[in-house]
């Protein structure tokens, strides 16, 4: 069993902290995902930085600007990320785009993230299709976990077909918007949240996007296994106290 299923066989309302991997300091990847577990995150998702975020709101863009710009590469993540499993032991993703993964070499970043102790990847603008024809196979023999997204408008064939393809969660996002928007639970979002439970799925599920206060963390995890938080966290660390940040922001989801 990998260390994603044990998770959600043992935890209700899972918190899962995103954040940019060399923001806000090239060097912080693996101290901040340190103290995220010594603080109670449940769960990671580190980002890989691209130039072209497109499903990013203005914080996270400018968070892997920086990151791009300190040098940040995922070669140079995967070196930071090579005795990760020495000090952090709650269950790590990746998150990016297809693009810096298909210039690394789809096989050789699946064995990468083997070899550094991740458990899968997010990939948005991966599709399901070709994820499913060409490299399922290769995520599969490396142990890696490929986590989909789902949107209010994805359709339940293809919301079923997901369901088959994941063995870990399925992200709802909460809307189609960027990330980095407040969470509305308006009468449409609750019929979206509760479509998806009438589905009795296979997999757990995540709610993510708008995320950013305890509040909205609680609401999600009425309808969901647990929630992900990404631009409320990135835009609370400070460049001069990383470790500081980090402890007061997760204060908030769990004093």
């Amino acid at each position: 069993m990998n260390r994603i299923n044990k998770l959600f066989q043992e935890k209700k309302n899972i918190l899962s902290i995103y954040y940019t991997a060399g923001y806000p300091n090239l060097d912080d990847t693996v101290a901040i995902a340190e103290e995220l577990e010594r603080s109670g995150a449940d769960l990671l998702e580190i980002g890989f930085p691209y130039s072209d975020p497109v499903a990013d709101g203005p914080t996270i863009q400018a968070s892997s600007k920086i990151a791009l710009d300190g040098g940040m590469t995922l070669k140079l993540l995967f070196e930071q990320l090579k005795d990760l499993r020495k000090t952090v032991s709650i269950p790590v993703l990746l998150m990016g785009y297809v693009n810096p993964m298909l210039q690394y070499g789809v096989e050789n970043f699946c064995k990468s993230c083997a070899e550094v102790g991740v458990d899968g990847c997010i990939v948005p603008d991966l599709p399901m299709q070709e994820y499913e024809e060409l490299y399922s196979v290769v995520f599969k023999e490396y142990g890696l976990t490929n986590i989909f997204l789902v949107t209010p408008q994805t359709s339940t064939e293809r919301i079923r077909k997901i369901d088959g393809l994941s063995n870990g969660f399925i992200y709802l996002l909460s809307s189609s918007a960027t990330t980095g928007q407040n969470l509305q639970v308006s009468e449409n979002t609750e019929a979206y949240f509760s479509r998806i439970a009438e589905l009795k799925l296979s997999n757990p599920t995540m709610i993510g996007f708008g995320i950013s206060s305890r509040e909205t963390f609680d609401k999600a995890c009425q309808y969901a296994n647990g929630a992900i938080i990404g631009s409320a966290f990135v835009k609370q660390l400070k460049q001069d106290d990383v470790a500081a940040s980090v402890k007061d922001f997760m204060k908030i989801f769990k004093s």
